[in-house]
């Protein structure tokens, strides 16, 4: 009699214990909906989507506001977006699948498997692991930053040769700087020992057994009439919705168009049993391990109280004393944001259709609300403060730039002068036109790629693109000693200040100095 009060006893708690779990997370996740759209509000957001994971469940999934400005379609969990560099961890996963098949290591020097592959220094070029193009430790930075894709028309191989015209910002393997044409190269070592490209081995070994259906690696897989979430950008203060453009060729760095909904299932393989999903295994748990573990170490204000480093495709953090692995992307009007608590078995993604610090607050806000911290922040007002306090000190350092120009100060040469074909090994080729005195660039042959001059003093210009979302950048010619044009100067802007004030002021600049050819 006694055994049967226990055995009863504990089937009450086993039917019951399910609904009790799930009315704690009912109560967690309750205020989420208002929080979202209070966020979207304040910070301009046309349209997100959100999906939560905890313990394999998806205990959140939704969509809010407009897949674009102007027209009435909502955005749901199916919605796709451009998840840019979510798209890493993609590759650096891909990699991972031909090292548990004995294809290449970890270690293997690049140049093993592509023969071909060069860098400015010799002996780095005979160094560099597969593990170094996946960890930023390169020393190589960025080509042209997210407003303007690097030779559109070219392919990888292409963009891959020019890396041997590439100074290093860092010296090899001795700090951490943020690589995308590198990522690319990494995704040109799945053809090479597969005969596959890097999208039809994503699709195949990584969508397929995901279930990832409506996922695609190009936005010419997008349908112009189909689900999916348009970018947009504050302009002078605006919301607008802004062109698709394409990334086909840094595809392994950015390209990836993916909804929440096809996102979970993604996160599901990174959590619980790393590497197995629906009891299938996709990647080996040590390979799983090799992916999160932190491998480049990130310089952080507080050393004592913060930690972060950089993993093949995550970003390693400490956050409430857990370590978690996130990251975000961004390309033009899309921004998203990953974050998984292995510990906990929790992960959130949020993606968006403009960019916004927004996405941070919310992560920090859902990981709180599901742990049940008793001190949780208001991340909402936190982010929002700092944000706002950056737009005010951006912009004056814009005024301040604008306030420096020295009015009526002609040019040395009339614009008939200036045009031309102008030449750089690393950059390749730009063509300066006038027409009617209006002078015009166009980079690489690509009438998406066009930039108005505008005479700003002495023989400075600025560009101002007229693709509203590239914004503008300033150019200026040097003359030879017979006094002929001789140089066109471009100051590519790798990373603004702050996209919503304009391209400039950016504390990341590289000057490409082109030879006038023709």
């Amino acid at each position: 009699m006694i055994y049967n009060k226990y055995f009863f006893a504990l089937l009450l708690v086993i039917i019951i214990a399910p609904n009790i779990y799930a009315d704690g997370i009912d109560q967690k996740i309750a205020g989420f909906d208002e929080y979202i759209r209070r966020g979207m509000e304040q910070w301009k957001i046309p349209g997100l989507a959100v999906a939560v994971v905890k313990d394999d469940d998806v205990v959140y999934m939704k969509g809010f506001g407009l897949r674009k400005l102007g027209e009435t379609e909502k955005v749901d969990e199916h919605t796709l977006f451009g998840i840019a560099s979510l798209s890493k961890a993609f590759t650096g996963a891909a990699i991972g699948m031909l090292v548990d098949e004995g294809k290449l290591h970890w270690d293997d020097p690049v140049v093993d498997h592509l023969p071909h592959f060069q860098l400015s220094d010799r002996w780095v070029t005979q160094e560099i692991t597969v593990r170094d193009l996946l960890i930023h430790n390169s020393g190589l930075g960025r080509m042209i930053g997210n407003r303007l894709q690097f030779m559109t028309r070219k392919d990888r191989d292409e963009l891959m040769y020019r890396l041997r015209y590439l100074e290093p910002e860092r010296s090899f393997r001795s700090s951490y700087v943020y690589s995308n044409m590198l990522y690319m190269a990494a995704g040109q070592l799945i053809p090479a020992v597969t005969g596959m490209s890097w999208d039809d081995f994503i699709k195949e070994r990584i969508f397929q057994p995901l279930e990832m259906e409506l996922s695609n690696t190009s936005i010419n897989d997008v349908p112009d009439n189909g689900n999916a979430a348009y970018p947009h950008q504050e302009i002078r203060g605006e919301v607008q919705v802004i062109p698709r453009r394409n990334f086909d060729n840094v595809g392994p760095a950015a390209s990836i168009n993916a909804s929440v909904h096809e996102m979970v299932q993604w996160m599901r393989l990174h959590l619980g049993t790393p590497g197995v999903i629906n009891e299938t295994e996709i990647i080996q748990s040590e390979t799983m391990r090799v992916l999160h573990h932190p491998q480049t170490v990130i310089p952080v204000e507080n050393p004592k109280k913060e930690f972060a480093a950089y993993g093949m495709g995550w970003g390693i953090r400490l956050y409430r004393d857990r370590i978690i692995s996130r990251h975000a992307g961004a390309v033009d009007g899309m921004n998203s944001f990953i974050a998984l608590v292995h510990e906990e078995n929790l992960g959130v993604v949020i993606l968006t259709n403009i960019f916004n610090d927004f996405m941070y607050a919310l992560a920090n806000h859902v990981i709180d609300s599901i742990l049940g911290v008793s001190d949780e922040q208001d991340w909402q007002t936190k982010y929002l403060n700092e944000y706002e306090q950056r737009y005010r000190e951006v912009k004056e350092k814009r005024e301040e730039i604008h306030n420096s120009r020295v009015a009526n100060t002609p040019a040395s040469v009339p614009p008939d002068s200036l045009a031309g074909q102008y030449r750089d090994l690393l950059y390749g080729d730009v063509t300066v036109s006038v027409k009617d005195n209006n002078v015009s660039v166009i980079f690489w042959n690509d009438e998406t790629l066009i930039a108005d001059l505008e005479h700003w003093h002495y023989d400075t210009y600025r560009a101002v693109w007229r693709n509203p979302a590239q914004r503008e950048k300033f150019v200026w010619f040097d003359l030879d000693k017979i006094g002929d044009v001789a140089y066109l100067n471009i100051e590519f802007n790798l990373r603004p200040n702050l996209i919503q004030i304009g391209a400039y002021p950016s504390d990341y600049t590289r000057v490409v100095r082109y030879r006038k050819v023709d």
